[in-house]
């Protein structure tokens, strides 16, 4: 066989292939027997050993894995991958629709989901070939498995023919089918192996695996569900998944009611119900239903909060819920110097994973409970992480049980407690001698959303305030190569990783800095309006309560927390040093020069589709000349700025309250 053939050849079995593995894994239509799908591909993995020049990145051979993936890189994601507020009732869903009714323009239409248990993905293609695969990580950047995620079989290497974008990204669920992570289970059983505690954190675990062979064997699944591309592909949602199953998706199965749209509240809890009931019958699992607002042009109205769409929602079943022993309470100490109390229980086991133990929130809630040591409790794991207890089974309570005191002092450092006026949680004053507010603080300051230091983590601040190295996040920009390599699982490649990564954090943007301070009530969103309103740290030291509290957003609360922060010595000590560090602690010349403050004062909101600026770009001029974004219009409302398409009854609110609509150019006029 020569070159010519051999490429003829090689391309003619990457198409067979791919169509008989999309009838098997996608379509459940095999078309062959499976030994004669094996035969053909022996045959491609021969040619492609002896002409290497023509295999392809996304042959079907890469479906059984073994490259060796040492690292996964961090990659930013174009598209952030935010995660969905939860509902747990009807009346939650009934508030939801009722707040987006007031925003969203025309009748509103659902697109139903079910909300797969899994890990979350985004795949990109370009040309029709997949490109990477990039887990949901923060939801601004995640890690690349690509080589585990081509060996997922339901997960086309190359689309089918179709009017997909040139560059796209969908977004799904990668699962454990149930019979396979039962049948994993009884091997390693046999084999006398610790069973994986459940599915969800096995597929995770999974596709982390270095050698992508382990991956390909474990039979991983995926549904994808969400095109995204800067490109038109459709009008609604429902419409562009259709079209993804066309290209050779594996998408949720209309047919089958996994996915439906509904226009009324009535409507959504009659699918909900229906899955529900039906869950268990899947081979897979699901914990709830996904709601979405069907049409784009409505999800672009309807925009985004710092941490979810407000375009969609996540309704999450009832909680499993089962009862066992409190033997104990301990104490957990945040940054802050928050006190939260933890009930130790027997070990028992709850949705998949076995409990030990559950959060309890507060002095409140334990009261409410009038829990006692020794109690049979009734525990449930919901939407939270760290499962919580709800009641208590008082036919079973000791009678001669005493009642339960809450403690007064710190559980780390012994200083007596307070507690403001206000709040339920109780505090430990003590924030620089309180060794897990310093951790804390430290850790908090180099996570990704603040100071991203790469080569440092949670472990690693504890080892160097355990060996006496850094006592806050100033002493970080002091640390020597010579103090470093002594220290255990210090190699010296880790030691230079870190220093790079703390000489690199210098150039992080001032609102991130501010953030990464841990000052109370500052998170990000705040902490990027202090700053592109005062423009330095210096400003905002200046800065009397009436000033902050004129800021957009800047409530009483928050803004007593500035000004307290700043009146501590110890804190402008650390400011003081973290400046001659030398990091940002005012936005720069050249940035401020786009700022003006021609729209001050003035609070506009956007509507319709305009022609040469895109809504977000609108938004940041906005912000950027001093005005304001809202959602809605209201009494308070300076401007409507209209496209094409905006909505009647937008229009018709402002008509009535005597708020002005602009162009676009109109508005081009106005920060000229």
């Amino acid at each position: 066989m020569n070159e010519a053939q051999a490429k003829q050849r090689i391309q003619a079995l990457t198409s067979e292939l791919e169509e008989h593995n999309h009838r098997y894994y996608v379509l459940n239509d095999p078309s062959i027997s499976d030994f004669a799908f094996d035969q053909l591909l022996k045959e491609l993995e021969q040619l492609e050993l002896q002409f290497p020049e023509f295999a392809d990145s996304n042959s079907p051979t890469k479906r059984v894995g073994g490259d060796i993936t040492k690292k996964f890189a961090s990659v930013v994601h174009d598209f952030p991958m935010l995660s969905l507020s939860n509902t747990y009732s009807k009346e939650e869903i009934i508030d939801w629709e009722t707040r987006i009714r007031k925003i969203a323009d025309g009748e509103l239409e659902y697109a139903c989901e079910l909300k797969y248990d899994g890990v979350a993905i985004g795949i990109r293609y370009v040309n029709g070939a997949l490109d990477r695969a990039v887990t949901r990580g923060d939801g601004s950047k995640g890690e690349e498995i690509t080589a585990n995620v081509k060996t997922i079989r339901t997960i086309p290497l190359k689309l089918r023919a179709g009017d997909y974008p040139e560059d796209f990204e969908i977004r799904g669920e990668i699962f454990y089918p149930l019979k396979k992570f039962q049948k994993l289970n009884e091997e390693r059983s046999d084999a006398g192996e610790a069973l994986f505690a459940n599915p969800r954190n096995t597929a995770s675990g999974t596709l982390k695996m270095q050698d992508s062979a382990v991956v390909a064997s474990r039979g991983l699944d995926c549904y994808l569900y969400g095109v995204y591309s800067k490109a038109s592909i459709a009008e609604d949602h429902f419409t562009s998944v259709d079209k993804a199953g066309k290209w050779g998706f594996k998408i949720p199965d209309a047919a089958a009611n996994m996915i439906r749209t509904c226009r009324t509240v009535d409507e959504l809890m009659e699918f909900i119900n229906y899955w529900d009931a039906h869950r268990h019958g899947l081979g897979f699992e699901i914990d709830g239903i996904v709601i979405k607002v069907n049409n784009y042009r409505q999800q672009e109205e309807l925009g985004y909060t710092a941490k979810s769409p407000r375009w969609a929602i996540a309704y999450k079943f009832k909680a499993a819920e089962v009862t066992t022993k409190l033997e104990s309470v301990t104490y957990q100490v945040g940054r802050t110097g928050a006190i939260t109390p933890v009930a130790n229980l027997s070990p028992v086991l709850l949705a998949g994973t076995t409990v030990k133990r559950a959060s309890l929130h507060n002095a409140d809630q334990i009261a409410k409970l009038d829990l006692r040591i020794g109690d049979e409790v009734y525990v449930e794991k919901g939407g939270e992480i760290i499962p919580k207890v709800t009641s208590v089974d008082m036919q079973k309570r000791d009678p001669n049980a005493p009642a339960f005191s809450y403690i007064s002092a710190c559980p780390e450092c012994g200083t007596e407690l307070i507690r403001r006026e206000g709040e339920a949680q109780h505090y430990c004053p003590n924030e620089t001698g309180c060794p897990p507010q310093i951790k804390g603080r430290m850790q908090h300051f180099i996570s990704r959303k603040a100071m991203d230091i790469e080569g440092l983590g949670a472990e690693t601040i504890d080892q160097l305030h355990e060996e006496g190295l850094v006592h806050n996040m100033a002493d970080l920009y002091d640390l020597q190569r010579t103090q470093l390599l002594p220290l255990e699982r210090m190699a010296e490649k880790s030691v230079d990783n870190m220093l790079a990564g703390i000489e690199a954090s210098k150039e992080v943007p001032f609102e991130r800095v501010l953030f990464a301070l841990g000052i109370r009530y500052v998170g990000e969103t705040v902490a990027k309006k202090l700053a592109r309103y005062f423009h330095s740290l210096e400003a905002i030291k200046r800065a009397a309560l009436e000033e902050l509290v004129a800021v957009d957003e800047i409530g009483q609360r928050i803004a007593e927390s500035v000004v307290d922060y700043f009146e501590r010595e110890e804190h402008i000590q650390l400011v003081d040093r973290l400046v001659d560090a030398g990091l940002q602690f005012s936005i720069p010349e050249d940035q401020l020069a786009d700022q003006t403050d021609k729209l001050e004062g003035n609070s506009f909101v956007i509507s319709g589709v305009f022609e040469r600026h895109s809504r977000d770009e609108l938004k940041e001029l906005i912000e950027k000349n001093g005005g304001k974004n809202t959602v809605s219009v209201s009494g308070k409302t300076n401007f409507l700025l209209a496209g094409e398409g905006m909505g009647p009854s937008k229009r018709e609110k402002a008509e009535k309250l005597g708020v002005q609509i602009i162009s676009e150019s109109e508005f081009e006029a106005m920060i000229a």
